[in-house]
């Protein structure tokens, strides 16, 4: 059976922006190596965001070498990029940007959600791109809930799938390397199992509620558990009904460079990045 390995509490909050008001787990509290492909995750706890005619968030900013996931709990988020492509992430949505060879992008509370205020809660992951993939071509992945797979449980609850598989049920979105992620959407007492390859990278996110890992371990609201790389099975009970993010990633042993917004693998590919930046290569995006 795999184990916790820890159970990590969330650092103090900083804002990315005025928008996303933020705990950042990765690289915070572990190294990029240790959660590989899974580069940097912060998360969004909720928070009330007050009425505004201008809509918070962050501003241009470039992308190059990997792909952001943005999955929105509660609130709206609008996002553009220099591609051309752009959308609302809603609630219960998902993001998924391939920065690739490089992106400009923007990313703001939606325009008439923030006019009325609200609830905000997201996360947001950076996915490592393999080297022989760091510069292919920027694309966009705008999947709604709608869209994702649903793996209902006997007991009422159920896995709502994002990437990979849960048993027979896939999700929709496309992965340049085995990525598993899911939602499990837990009813009070309920429990779900889960089997994923020892070598696989893994973390627990309680989103909503608390749970108990493998019988003993407990996961508080807003907390993450880091899963040992040993044994392939685990089970999560909630003590209340919960929203539990389940994040599963085979590792690629190559080196990691980074640097702001740039993730490479070595800090050649970095200048080169600010160089191609300075260029314009990277495209136009008005802020």
């Amino acid at each position: 059976m795999r184990q916790v390995e820890q159970v990590l509490s969330p650092r103090p909050y900083h804002w990315v922006g005025d928008g996303f008001k933020v705990h950042n787990f990765i690289p915070a509290l572990m190294p990029m190596e240790r959660m590989n492909p899974f580069v940097m995750f912060d998360y969004n706890a909720p928070y009330k965001v007050p009425a505004s005619s201008t809509p918070r968030g962050v501003g241009v900013h470039p992308h190059r070498g990997f792909e952001t996931v943005t999955i929105a709990y509660q609130g709206k988020v609008q996002h553009h990029d220099s591609s051309g492509a752009g959308g609302i992430i809603g609630e219960g949505d998902v993001q998924w940007m391939t920065a690739g060879s490089g992106v400009l992008h923007k990313e703001y509370h939606e325009k008439e959600w923030s006019r009325q205020g609200g609830v905000f809660q997201m996360v947001q992951l950076w996915v490592n791109l393999p080297q022989a993939d760091k510069m292919t071509a920027p694309k966009y992945q705008a999947i709604t809930n709608g869209d994702m797979g649903r793996h209902q449980l006997s007991t009422g609850g159920f896995i709502e799938v994002i990437a990979g598989k849960y048993q027979e049920t896939a999700g929709p979105a496309s992965t340049f390397s085995p990525i598993q992620l899911y939602n499990a959407k837990l009813q009070s007492q309920e429990k779900a199992s889960f089997s994923l390859p020892a070598n696989y990278n893994t973390a627990l996110l309680a989103v909503k509620g608390s749970a108990i890992i493998n019988e003993k371990d407990e996961l508080p609201v807003n907390h993450l558990a880091l899963m040992e790389n040993q044994g392939e099975k685990f089970n999560i009970k909630a003590q209340e009904d919960s929203i539990i993010l389940v994040m599963s990633g085979e590792p690629f042993h190559e080196p990691i460079a980074a640097h702001g917004p740039f993730v490479m693998n070595t800090r050649e590919e970095i200048m080169e990045a600010f160089e191609d930046l300075r260029a314009g290569k990277f495209g136009y995006l008005e802020d």
